[in-house]
């Protein structure tokens, strides 16, 4: 009877507070998706950057290699071990002795005998660029009928034993290059090698091929002496029985395994142990047991443990960063459930304080409402995890259910507790009013350890960055930390000018005023929670707009430090004519600027000079539009005569050759140049040792010469925001002649490519999401406390109403009501995002974020954290408008119902 009694009390008074219920469930859902989708997402975008680390890398460095020399292979029948039985056999057994992680790509292994040294062929037709003899090297290769099409003979076929002649196939490309063809004999050094068809490998970059690129494609080469000869090398592919012949051959052969590592399985949680694996096979437990099988030389090699270094410190660099955003979202999201709690309790305290002067015991009070918001908030905790777990990929599901159960759980107790605290003792209600509440000293004692904390996570931060790697849950809560300082501060401070503004307004003769700033000041002290969960979103936006508006600032310094300009066109010799005038014609372009950039050896023995010569005008125009170095075209004006040319010079020209005149030696003769002016970059050469001139003069110092052909423009730099790239490539394919090489390099290009790590897109939408988390919470702390008040308020517009007072006052009455605690908001969380980031900024490192493979570590390079003002205004903006919206909607309303209606529903409750 106890239990029915219990569960129908649950009913009622779930169906009597149908609307706040559900309003709990949402919240609690919500807070529980994103508590269960934080640790998901970050395992999902750290998962999927360390497979594009591994996959994005050359075929080459992410496999296992195992090789063993034709010394380290004993027993009765040494060519026996070269059989492709016992090959075959060993390859088994060393796949067996890999454990996961560390899993390999079965149809892209490889394993066989080779040369290590390669056979010159004597044969006089071959090709010889320098009259050096082509040099090639024997595979005798397990599955290259598997990843290869026959277009001409046929595949080779194991020679007997002893016999004088081999067959081998080669690629297309080998013979392309060599003039070789079916039924052709190389001759190399006593061994004949007959051609017996030709391959077209199905995957030339794959890692089957990648194994020994030599295999698909021929290279040039030179040799050591001096000087440099050119020559060929490129490798014949034999028959895998042909294996027991190699070791008779001058070519020392060895023995080989090839693993690629399959990357597509692996995910975040397993790098650290791949690495050891990896490290057990080059020089651990694991060698050992792969000697015992493939012989006791067998060294094994990869490249893949150099990977998961810069993974590891790639990752470790970010971590810090996404920790401040995790930090500020989890407390704004918590305070907002506390909030929620705590105006649960508020609304019901004539109901609880009834109970308790009747009897009710505080924690069978606290029980009772326990199960009420259980009831609510368990099922909606357990639904928002359950979507967390369908909709964000993921692997970590114990964290992600953990965090979905502390949701739920904190919204079940808020309430309870909350009451509790306030219900502890029976006493007469009485008005906290914040112009009137004394702080008590427990509250200056907790002010005061939260301003301890606060500098003591500042200056950490200040001294250790977040370069360091790691997660210290105090530096990383320090924006947190900072807001919740400037909440108390301004709850301190924020009487006095209630107070101040009081007065004056209670002598003025006007009513809206003086009721406006009456009911501010009569709000209760509880309205601190809002003020709280509004700084730290506020200053959590800030900092996370700023961090995001920092790292797509480097990207954009970045890519216009690689291109210098929207777009670059460069080739090794002069642009055709046409293509400059077709170039100046693609839509979008402003400026077409053709310089020539000659790279010159310095006197010093220091790094070469680069001499830009381009026109004066249209290189200045360029150079302030970029931003690279503005100068006056005047300070390259023609001095006429045998005077020296003036020159714009880059900082290190200037320390190293003074301001005195130095000469030149460009191909068309020698310059005579004075540094005229100092710039740190130049769109023709950002960052480096540049020496810029006029165009005009050097040609009028060596007409005949710089008029050549040979000494035209090889490089242009274009402007213009609206740049059509495809027309601009298109222009640049239909003007360029098959003979010259022309690079195309855009800067928009430049820049997503560094936007292209999925670590580090995964971490900046993961961050962009929490800012926008953390915002959209903010503005529910505020809609929350705006509502709590909202009965009162129209209940006074419907009393004033009744005595006269006009509808645009009503309004009026509404806005200056609303105002003053918004603007305190909006006003505090400019103030508290600008110390946070003026605070934390110089250590926060925001490198390994904004760039692809920079590791950080707080050098001059690094990219810091700066205030930016959109950041900061934008999120404050927002409240205040919200506010007076929401004043002016419910004003609105209020004047569309009947007074009497409002007051009476105010008599019933």
């Amino acid at each position: 009877m106890t239990a029915l009694t219990r569960t129908g009390r649950l009913g009622v008074r779930l169906r009597t507070a149908r609307g706040a219920a559900l309003a709990l469930g949402a919240l609690v859902l919500v807070t529980a998706f994103l508590a269960a989708a934080f640790p998901r997402g970050v395992t999902a975008y750290e998962t999927a950057g360390l497979r594009a680390a591994l996959a994005s890398a050359p075929p080459e460095q992410r496999a296992v290699e195992i090789s063993v020399g034709r010394a380290d292979v004993t027993g009765a029948d040494p060519a026996a071990g070269y059989a492709p039985a016992a090959l075959d056999r060993q390859d088994r057994a060393l796949r067996a002795l890999f454990r996961a992680p560390l899993r390999t790509l079965a149809a892209d292994a490889v394993h066989g005998v080779r040369t290590t040294k390669p056979l010159a062929a004597g044969d006089s037709w071959l090709p010889r660029p320098d009259g050096v003899a082509p040099e090639l090297s024997l595979y005798a290769a397990s599955g290259v009928g598997r990843h290869a099409t026959v277009t001409e003979g046929r595949l080779p076929r194991a020679a007997a034993p002893g016999a004088g002649t081999l067959e081998a196939a080669v690629t297309t490309a080998t013979a392309r290059t060599l003039h070789l063809r079916t039924g052709r004999t190389l001759h190399l050094n006593g061994l004949t090698v007959r051609i017996s068809g030709l391959l077209a490998p199905r995957e030339p970059q794959g890692d089957y091929w990648a194994a020994d690129p030599l295999r698909a494609a021929p290279r040039r080469d030179v040799t050591d002496g001096t000087p440099a000869q050119r020559f060929w090398r490129a490798g014949l592919l034999l028959a895998p029985g042909d294996g027991p012949a190699l070791p008779a051959t001058d070519g020392e052969p060895e023995k080989f395994w090839h693993f690629p590592v399959d990357a597509g399985a692996l995910t975040a949680g397993d790098a650290p142990l791949l690495r050891e694996r990896v490290l057990s096979v080059e020089h651990g437990a694991t060698l050992a047991r792969l000697r015992a099988v493939a012989g006791t030389g067998a060294l094994a090699d990869s490249a893949v443990d150099g990977l998961l270094d810069g993974y590891a410190r790639t990752r470790a660099a970010i971590v810090p960063v996404i920790a401040v955003a995790a930090f500020g979202l989890g407390t704004v999201a918590g305070i907002v459930l506390l909030m929620a709690g705590a105006l649960a309790a508020d609304r019901r305290r004539p109901e609880l304080a009834l109970l308790r002067a009747r009897g009710a015991s505080l924690v069978g009070l606290a029980g009772r409402l326990a199960a009420e918001t259980a009831v609510v908030a368990l099922p909606a905790a357990a639904v928002g995890g359950g979507l967390a777990l369908l909709l964000v990929p993921g692997e970590r599901v114990l964290p992600a259910l953990l965090a979905a159960a502390g949701a739920g759980l904190l919204g079940t107790l808020t309430l309870p507790l909350r009451a509790a605290a306030a219900h502890r003792r029976p006493r007469p209600a009485a008005r906290a009013d914040v112009a009137g509440a004394r702080p008590s000293r427990r509250r200056t004692v907790a002010e005061l350890t939260v301003l301890v904390l606060a500098v003591g996570a500042v200056v950490a931060l200040r001294r250790r960055t977040t370069a360091g790697g790691g997660v210290d849950a105090l530096v990383s809560a320090a924006p947190v930390l900072v807001a919740v300082i400037a909440a108390l501060v301004l709850l301190r401070l924020w009487p006095l000018p209630l107070r101040l503004a009081a007065r004056p307004a209670a002598r003025t003769s006007g009513l809206t005023g003086f009721l406006a700033l009456a009911r501010a000041g009569r709000a209760p002290a509880t309205a601190g929670l809002p003020l709280l969960a509004l700084l730290v979103a506020l200053t959590t936006a800030s900092f996370g707009g700023s961090v995001l508006a920092g790292v797509a600032t480097a990207r954009d310094r970045a890519a216009l430090t690689a291109v210098g300009a929207e777009a670059r066109i460069s080739a090794e010799r002069p642009l055709p004519a046409a293509l400059q005038r077709a170039v100046a014609r693609v839509p979008g372009v402003e400026d077409a600027v053709p310089l020539r950039i000659s790279a010159l050896t310095a006197d010093d023995g220091g790094p070469p000079l680069y001499l830009v010569i381009a026109e004066p005008e249209a290189y200045a125009r360029l150079a302030r539009a970029m931003g690279l170095g503005a100068f006056p075209a005047g300070d390259l004006a023609d001095p006429g005569g045998d005077r020296p040319l003036p020159a714009v010079v880059s900082p290190r020209v200037r320390t190293r050759f003074g301001d005195a005149p130095m000469a030149l030696q460009p191909e068309f003769g020698q310059l005579v140049v004075r540094p005229r002016a100092v710039r740190a970059d130049t769109p023709a050469q950002p960052g480096g040792d540049f020496v810029l001139i006029n165009a005009r003069s050097v040609a009028r110092v060596h007409p005949d010469t710089y008029a050549e052909a040979d000494n035209g423009p090889t490089t242009m730099l274009l402007s213009g925001r609206g740049l059509d790239a495809g027309a601009l490539r298109a222009a640049v394919r239909a003007h360029t002649p098959a003979s010259l090489a022309v690079r195309v390099s855009l800067r928009a290009a430049e820049r997503a490519e560094l936007a292209d790590s999925p670590l580090q897109q995964g971490a900046e939408r993961l961050y962009t999401a929490a800012v926008v988390a953390g915002a959209g919470f903010a503005l529910l702390a505020l809609l929350l406390s705006l509502l709590r008040t909202a009965p009162e308020r129209t209940r006074l517009l419907a009393g004033l109403r009744t005595m006269g007072l006009p509808p645009g006052r009503g309004r009026r009455l509404m806005v200056l009501e609303a105002l003053p605690p918004a603007l305190l908001a909006a006003v505090g969380g400019v103030l508290a995002g600008a110390a946070a980031i003026r605070l934390l900024g110089p250590g926060t490192d925001l490198t390994p974020l904004a760039l692809p493979g920079a590791a950080g570590g707080g050098g001059p390079g690094a990219v810091r954290l700066q205030t930016d003002p959109v950041s900061l205004l934008l999120p404050s903006a927002s409240v205040v408008v919200l506010a007076l919206a929401v004043a002016l909607v419910q004003a609105w309303v209020g004047e569309r119902r009947r007074e009497s209606t409002e007051l009476r529903a105010g008599d019933v409750s």
